[in-house]
């Protein structure tokens, strides 16, 4: 059996849910599959405890998807990103650097919101617009593309024919791998471990990201939980040692997430349980295919820093619904331009933050010196301060 729609997304991730949110309320006919049924309680098995910091660009975005009203009531605000060195012989804080939103814009950098509850709130848009189908349980197999449409097959023996099919379906997409779309990786052997803590300092709606060796230690703030102040936490290291430290006790695991986040917000308790994630760079050698976009994951990959993720894959959709329109909607003319809009900045963004990642997992003492003498010096120049903020958040 074949049904046909305008768009059909594949993958039902944040990007992909978002995705079909938008161009539903935009007016398109929209099938989204995921082979995965979306985990929207934080104490299930399966949560993906990390967070997202939606810096201001991305919140457009939001609106235009009919989500940030959901969303907003839940969000913390982001006002000042802290960078943290504790880089010296012992495990504290030698320096520390504000980057203020209020020197160059007068909104937050950002809103951060847990994971988990995105996908419920997303959900609930998406059972709200008649004209987007999400089917949990079914993914896609194949594709066949044409001039005029792809028909793309799924796990449930059916196919959905469609004019534009977004590849939303993450790193190891199986789209990506059927159109021959190659991509370029960087493996790093670190992993992230991601959490929520209690702490009896106030995080002051102040992101703090505490570089000494194997990878940032960020926190991010969360609303007060049980009335003490929380944050989500995102821990980068090495492989090996993510491993001893998932498996420590939880005495032994608080006492070594304190020192690592140098005191600077008391004794850390554990508020949630434990998640790890790979940390890779990776980008595809086109985000276009015949009636195919790629975006999110599918499309590029990269490390945890800076909030870059996710925001990255909402500027994708933002191009992709700039470019469409109901008489060219994924016709070869649109891809093109999405393609050319988005690899150049794309590649950039993970460029950059490849030079970062590889910064912060410096153990060597003098390469720690130097990554600090740096930061001193971009922190000290204001127009290179408020450059370096305004690429951050994608302003233009």
């Amino acid at each position: 059996m074949r049904e046909t729609h305008d768009i059909v997304i594949s993958g039902g991730g944040i990007a992909g849910l978002t995705a079909a949110a938008a161009f539903g309320s935009a007016g398109y006919g929209v099938l989204c599959v995921d082979p995965a049924p979306p985990v929207t309680t934080e104490a299930a098995r399966g949560a993906d405890l990390r967070t997202t910091a939606f810096l201001q660009p991305s919140v457009p975005v939001l609106e235009s998807a009919g989500v940030w009203d959901r969303l907003a009531p839940h969000a913390m605000p982001l006002q000042v990103m802290r960078i943290v060195d504790a880089g010296g012989p012992e495990p504290v804080a030698r320096s520390s650097h504000d980057f203020d939103a209020a020197d160059v814009s007068d909104q937050p950098f950002g809103w951060n919101l847990p994971n988990w509850l995105l996908r419920r709130e997303l959900l609930a848009r998406l059972a709200d617009l008649p004209n987007v189908d999400f089917r949990a349980g079914v993914g896609s197999t194949g594709i066949t593309t044409r001039e005029t449409q792809a028909v793309v097959r799924l796990s449930d023996g059916t196919s959905a024919g469609a004019r534009l099919v977004v590849a939303a379906d993450g790193r190891n997409s199986a789209l990506r791998a059927a159109l021959g779309i190659g991509v370029r990786t960087t493996r790093y052997g670190q992993k992230a471990l991601a959490f929520a803590v209690t702490h009896p300092v106030p995080h002051a709606n102040v992101s703090t990201e505490i570089h000494r060796s194997g990878g940032p230690f960020t926190l991010v703030p969360l609303p007060d939980r049980d009335g003490r102040p929380c944050s989500a936490v995102v821990w980068m290291e090495r492989g090996p040692e993510v491993a001893r430290l998932r498996d420590l006790p939880t005495a032994a695991f608080e006492a070594a997430m304190t020192e690592r986040s140098g005191g600077l917000f008391g004794p850390l308790t554990l508020a949630t349980g434990l998640t790890v994630w790979p940390i890779i760079s990776q980008i595809a050698e086109r985000f276009n295919a015949e009636r195919v976009a790629l975006m999110a994951e599918a499309a590029h990959v990269v490390p945890p820093i800076g909030a870059q993720g996710l925001n990255m894959s909402l500027a994708d959709l933002r191009v992709l619904l700039d470019l469409a329109t109901p008489e060219t909607i994924g016709n070869r003319d649109m891809l093109a331009r999405y393609h050319r809009r988005r690899w150049p900045e794309v590649q950039a963004r993970v460029a950059g933050v490849d030079v970062l990642n590889r910064a912060s997992m410096a153990g060597a003492q003098p390469v720690r010196d130097l990554r600090a003498r740096m930061l001193d010096l971009m922190y000290s120049a204001a127009p290179v301060r408020r450059g370096l903020m305004h690429l951050g958040m994608g302003m233009r």
